[in-house]
């Protein structure tokens, strides 16, 4: 494929994936103009609206792909992973905002998730092994919590880069979930040794905030 039918493809599936998650049932017409592509150029590439879809979500799950295998989830230090990957999966909610869970009824989609699915999970493993996330929660806890916080950051927190985003979702992750963090919710008033509840929440969770900077190590 030439450089410039490469961009252009491109630049028809972002735009796609953008007009997509505002109107699932915006077409190909429309799509190639917000593109600034010539349409007819679109359907020789894709004969059907369909067609156009499926190469939408399928680019989606490449980024998320590439998210993934750039966080080394089995590799890096676990802190550091699980911002790799939190910041990854932003940007990708960014740039392609379509959700792909319509395709799951074909066969190549719902194994490229269910792959997916299983390596973050080993990884949420791991850090549960490793002391990052606390080992007394139900199971797939984490799991179920975590892509909504995912989703809320790449969404709501427009002004925020993907990496100060991911920030904000690890830090609110870590100060629910993590190991660091020992006591009950916090309380007025001081206890045995003293510390109001307020202040002993707070340094509670003081290790979570450190997690962050340790991703650029």
């Amino acid at each position: 494929m030439r450089a410039d039918a490469a961009r252009n493809l491109e630049l028809v599936l972002r735009t796609g994936a953008r007009l997509l998650a505002d109107d699932p049932s915006a077409s190909i017409a429309a799509i190639a103009a917000a593109a600034g592509v010539d349409r007819r150029t679109v359907y020789r590439r894709f004969s059907s609206r369909d067609e156009l879809l499926t190469a939408v979500f399928q680019a989606r799950y490449d980024a998320v792909e590439e998210a993934v295998e750039a966080a080394r989830l089995r590799e890096a230090p676990v802190a550091v992973a699980l911002h790799r990957y939190v910041e990854g999966i932003i940007a990708v909610n960014r740039a392609w905002p379509v959700e792909a869970g319509r395709l799951l009824a074909e066969d190549s989609v719902r194994e490229r998730r269910r792959r997916l699915i299983g390596k973050v999970d080993a990884f949420l493993r791991r850090a549960t092994d490793e002391g990052l996330l606390r080992a007394d929660l139900p199971p797939g806890w984490v799991s179920a919590i975590l892509p909504p916080l995912v989703l809320r950051a790449a969404e709501d927190l427009p002004d925020l880069s993907p990496g100060q985003a991911a920030d904000v979702v690890v830090d609110t992750l870590l100060r629910g979930v993590g190991a660091a963090y020992d006591g009950a919710p916090a309380k007025a008033g001081a206890d045995e040794d003293g510390i109001p509840g307020t202040e002993r929440a707070s340094v509670a969770a003081e290790p979570a905030r450190r997690v962050a900077p340790e991703r650029r190590s």
